[in-house]
Order: structure tokens, then C-alpha cells, then sequence
């Protein structure tokens, strides 16, 4: 077994899940990988099987035909598949939040008819909070629902929905104006229940098309556009307007993790990849590894990739207990984030010229690691949220 990113003290389940699921990485997700990104074609049949595997259940309760299993595992089986490919991650993250925030907050009614069909992977959810202004400033949103009889008429345009396409509920923040006080007490978090693929996929919902990236491919982003879009009041989680920033924000802490488990597993790739390499090519008569420049390399990836692992598995366990994790979920995004771009750039340069063909898989992690630089909040938002929990704990 690999010394790096080793998690002590799981429990045998957790141990057999993680050793299910890092062969499937090895046998049919890695050596698709690279072909399926750079056709960026949807991977259908390792999306059968993780169905099959049971991992679009994986966190939700057993009462509804999940695994019921942890955020420990689910950040764990996370960075397994990241390390396989990014791409393959994101398909069950957004799906994972949705279910932990109908798991959560939603009422007996929305866990009864969505967990179980979620579990089977029939339903696969998104998460939309983003706009075309606004990305991390959530007061900023315009996206608008008003009351309508006894339901809501919504109006707007959220941006940047990874499962877009395939989806089949989206938890959607809006503005619902009730009068509070605070705008976040006036957001409200909808669960729009819509038909998988493009074009009107509801009455008057519209998902036009995948947007083009630089990386992250395969697996689709999208806009959604939202006119007149009418909905009952059985589609507001928990059945209560206005408590929808709280619930997102509790969702955004899985979220983190999420990213902090992707980015550990992409270093961790990018690491075996420079260690591979170093021992094969020779350069002045010995093998790469035998360069003292190239060794210290090597330490200092190995050394982040612990330290970044660390911090995400102690966020994640926080979580689990039930307490509190803003500050250690965003020191975990923050840390692992920078730390996979360094990672991987540093596997780039050992690989000298030919980490820029695109044979080489060290080319596609270097179009991935950009993006969870910014994904679920910016290098500087994670810095916001760190130093308001310190200064909180720390007042004098």
C-alpha cells in the first residue's frame, strides 16, 4: 500500500468501501481518463458503475436505500476518484450536497419521494447559487421567486451548474423578498424538480447548452434560465421560505471538503505520475530521482500532499461530530487547493517536455488543478472565512 494519504482509525466498512472503489479508479477509470477528457464525451459506463457500486447512495440513510456512510467516507472515496479523474468526482459532488441538504433540512415528504430515488441514482441532483454577477458575493443575486397562490413564480439566471444536463433536481438559491431585515434572511433554496438533458427541460426552465472549458470536461457545466418558472410550496426545502442562505451555507461545508478531497487526490495523481517518471528517465548518465533537485522535489510534493490530506480528513471529522467547521473547512480548501496547484506544476516540470504533449496524463491535471483554485469560493473568500472564525474565537 502507498504511504501517502494514509486515514487511521476507519472502521472495516469504511476500509472496504475505499479499497472497492480504488481498484474501480485503477481498472476503469484511469486508463479511460485521458480519452474521454479530450473528447470531453460524458462517461456513461463508469457512471453505471458507480451506480452499481451503490455510490450515488453512499450518504444517504439506510431507511432510504443509501449506504449511510459518513462525510469522512464520502470526502475519502472523493479523493479516491479524483485521483482517477476530476471529472468523475464532480458528477456525484453536486449530488452529494443535494442529498445532504435534503437529508438535513428537507421535511418527511421531500426525503420520502427524492432520497430513495437519489440513492438508486434515478434522480441525480445540482446545486445552483451563482449567477452571471455574482459568483462568491451571495447577496448579489437578482434570480427572484413571488409568491403566487399558494406557490412561487420565479425569474432569473444562475450560472455554472455542473450536472446541468443530467440532473433531475436542482437546489436553486433565490431572492424571496419577506420582509426580514437581513437579505439573507429574505433567500430562499427551491428544489426544481426538472427532466434530465437541454433545452425547456421544465415549464419555463431552460438549460441552453454545455459551456466550453479549459479542463473539468466530460462532465457538463451549464446556465439555467428561469422564466416564469412556477413552482408549489411542497419545492421549498424544509417547507419554510427564507431560511435558504443558512441551509446552502451548511451545504457549502460539505462542499469544501468535497473540494479539499478533490484537490488531495489530484496532488496525489500528479505525485505518482513525477515518482514514475523520475525513476524511468535519465538525464547526465542517472535516472531523474538521483538529482538532488529532483529528490527535494519529490519530498516537498509528498510533504504538502500530507499536510493537505490532514486538514481536509480533520474538517471532515468535525462535520461528522456535529460541530462546527467553517474554519478548518475552509483552511482544508485553501491549503489543499494551493497546494494541488503547486503539486502538480512541480510534476509538469519533472516531466520537462513531455508533460506538454497531450499523451501524457500530467498535461490534463494541469488544466484541472486551476479550478479548485476558485470552486466553491475563491482562494481569498477562504481567507475571509478564516480570519472572521478567528478573530471570533480570539475577540478580546
Amino acid at each position: 500500500m502507498a504511504r501517502l494519504a494514509q486515514t487511521h482509525g476507519l472502521t472495516d466498512v469504511q476500509s472496504e468501501i475505499l479499497a472497492t472503489v480504488r481498484t474501480f479508479v485503477d481498472k476503469e477509470i484511469i486508463p479511460r481518463a485521458q480519452r474521454l477528457e479530450h473528447d470531453d464525451e460524458y462517461p456513461t459506463e463508469i457512471v453505471d458503475g458507480m451506480r452499481e457500486m451503490g455510490l450515488f447512495g453512499l450518504t444517504i440513510d439506510e431507511e432510504y436505500g443509501g449506504l449511510g456512510e459518513s462525510l469522512l467516507t464520502y470526502a475519502l472515496v472523493v479523493e479516491e476518484l479524483s485521483r482517477g479523474w476530476m471529472s468523475i468526482s464532480g458528477i456525484v459532488n453536486t449530488h452529494f450536497i443535494v442529498a445532504y441538504l435534503v437529508s438535513q433540512h428537507g421535511t418527511p415528504e421531500q426525503k420520502a419521494r427524492l432520497l430513495p430515488r437519489m440513492a438508486a441514482g434515478e434522480v441525480r441532483g445540482a446545486f445552483s447559487m451563482s449567477e452571471p454577477g455574482c459568483g462568491s458575493d451571495v447577496a448579489a443575486i437578482r434570480t427572484k421567486a413571488v409568491p403566487d397562490g399558494d406557490g412561487w413564480v420565479i425569474d432569473g439566471q444562475k450560472m455554472w451548474l455542473t450536472n446541468g444536463g443530467y440532473s433531475s433536481v436542482v437546489a436553486t438559491l433565490v431572492r424571496s423578498d419577506l420582509g426580514a431585515d437581513s437579505v439573507y434572511a429574505n433567500m430562499t433554496t427551491f428544489l426544481l424538480e426538472k427532466e434530465p438533458g437541454f433545452g425547456e427541460t421544465a415549464p419555463g426552465l431552460t438549460i441552453p447548452g454545455k459551456i466550453d472549458k479549459m479542463g473539468y470536461k466530460g462532465v457538463e457545466t451549464t446556465e439555467m434560465i428561469l422564466d416564469r418558472h412556477r413552482v408549489g410550496p411542497e419545492a421549498v426545502l424544509g417547507g419554510a421560505p427564507g431560511r435558504g442562505f443558512y441551509q446552502m451555507m451548511d451545504g457549502i461545508e460539505v462542499g469544501r471538503v468535497n473540494v479539499a478531497a478533490r484537490a488531495c487526490g489530484i496532488s496525489l495523481r500528479a505525485f505518482e505520475l513525477a515518482v514514475a517518471y523520475a525513476q524511468q528517465r535519465e538525464t547526465f548518465g542517472s535516472p531523474l530521482y538521483k538529482h538532488q533537485a529532483i529528490a527535494f522535489k519529490l519530498a516537498e510534493m509528498a510533504t504538502k500532499i500530507e499536510a493537505a490530506h490532514a486538514l481536509m480528513v480533520n474538517a471532515a471529522r468535525l462535520k461528522d461530530s456535529g460541530q462546527r467547521n467553517d474554519v478548518e473547512a475552509g483552511m482544508a480548501k485553501l491549503l489543499a487547493s494551493e497546494y494541488c496547484a503547486e503539486v502538480t506544476q512541480e510534476s509538469f516540470r519533472i516531466h520537462g517536455g513531455y508533460g506538454y504533449s497531450k499523451e501524457y496524463e500530467i498535461e490534463r491535471l494541469m488544466r484541472e488543478a486551476p479550478f479548485l483554485l476558485i470552486g466553491e469560493g475563491t482562494s481569498e473568500i477562504q481567507k475571509t472565512i478564516i480570519s472572521r472564525g478567528l478573530l471570533r474565537d480570539y475577540k478580546l
